[in-house]
């Protein structure tokens, strides 16, 4: 039972040859628990003001790099579009399990998991805060800042959406009034240790990419007593209550590998998210559902066993 939450995210493995990344720089944007946190600037070639997608790496808060080679197609994409892209590190807060023999009991396992949401979280607005500073410098739209994220990044983006629609006290490091033009979420979830997430505000528009058979993520949901995570198609079913804009794209009988392969094979898509609803503002809720002759039918519902058995192999 000490693993329990922790089986609910684990590791992606890239595949496939990248595109060569376009040109960055390299910023430490802060420091923090004695270690130095770099994001990587990639410049669109695209004169004036332009829109920023800030990226988070997926690894289950274990491990992963902001310039992993497999990312390149889709930075190389977004600079090409018109967009600066920047590629964040993240403190990994579960990177110290895999270093010891500690046992944690369940509720010290949801504690250390619930700490490395937040941390990413809280590292994520203070990208957001350094992208601010240098706005001007950058040619930056402060308006036009879009998070985007892969597995363990599409959660932490996700995550802090959410923070920010609820006034949380993460959150409140970012400029009053400050609110995300959109979130490109590449397999992930909302982690909440008090039942389903809730909506003060409604959130920017949301791009989801899942596959219903992703036994990594939860496609649904996966909780006990109410802690636990709320996967893409639980927070499209709230979004269709609270008239919130998203995109969901979700592949029949899909796995994890939705978190890597839109970044590749979904490029038209994600254009076309974010030309109608970041910058035309479109209000809509669309649902894209996709069945792939190549892939065999699989199971599509799961409980912790199953979780434990794909992660542990028992």
């Amino acid at each position: 039972m000490n693993k329990t939450i922790l089986t609910l995210i684990i590791s992606i493995i890239f595949l496939g040859t990248a595109a060569a990344a376009p040109h960055k720089t390299t910023y430490l944007y802060a420091e923090k628990d004695g270690e130095k946190l770099y994001l990587d600037h990639y410049h669109s070639s695209v004169k004036g003001e332009r829109g920023c997608v800030v990226f988070l790496f997926g690894g289950a808060f274990v491990g992963g790099v902001r310039d992993n080679e497999a990312y390149n197609d889709y930075f190389e994409f977004l600079t090409r579009e018109g967009w600066d892209v920047v590629s964040i590190d993240y403190r990994l807060g579960l990177k110290p399990m895999t270093q010891s023999d500690m046992q944690p009991t369940l509720r010290e396992t949801i504690g250390l998991l619930y700490n490395a949401v937040n941390i990413a979280v809280e590292d994520l607005y203070s990208a957001t805060l350094f992208i601010l500073d240098n706005a001007d410098r950058w040619s930056i739209d402060p308006e036009k800042i879009v998070i985007s994220g892969s597995s363990a990044g599409a959660i932490t983006v996700l995550q802090a959406e959410n923070e920010l629609c609820n006034h949380g006290e993460l959150a409140t490091v970012l400029p009053e009034g400050f609110r995300y033009a959109g979130v490109i979420s590449f397999a992930g979830a909302i982690f909440s240790v008090s039942g389903e997430p809730q909506w003060a505000e409604k959130p920017a528009p949301i791009m989801f990419f899942h596959g219903n058979s992703d036994q990594q993520v939860p496609y649904k949901k996966a909780t006990l007593l109410g802690v636990g995570f709320y996967g893409s198609n639980y927070l499209v079913s709230q979004f269709n209550k609270l008239d919130v804009p998203y995109w969901f794209y979700m592949v029949k009988y899909g796995t994890h590998d939705l978190a890597v392969t839109p970044m590749r094979n979904n490029l038209a898509h994600i254009r076309e998210f974010l030309k109608s609803f970041v910058l035309a503002g479109e209000h809509s809720q669309r649902t894209t559902e996709v069945s792939d002759t190549a892939f065999p039918k699989r199971p599509t519902s799961f409980d912790v066993k199953d979780y434990i058995s794909a992660n542990y192999g028992n």
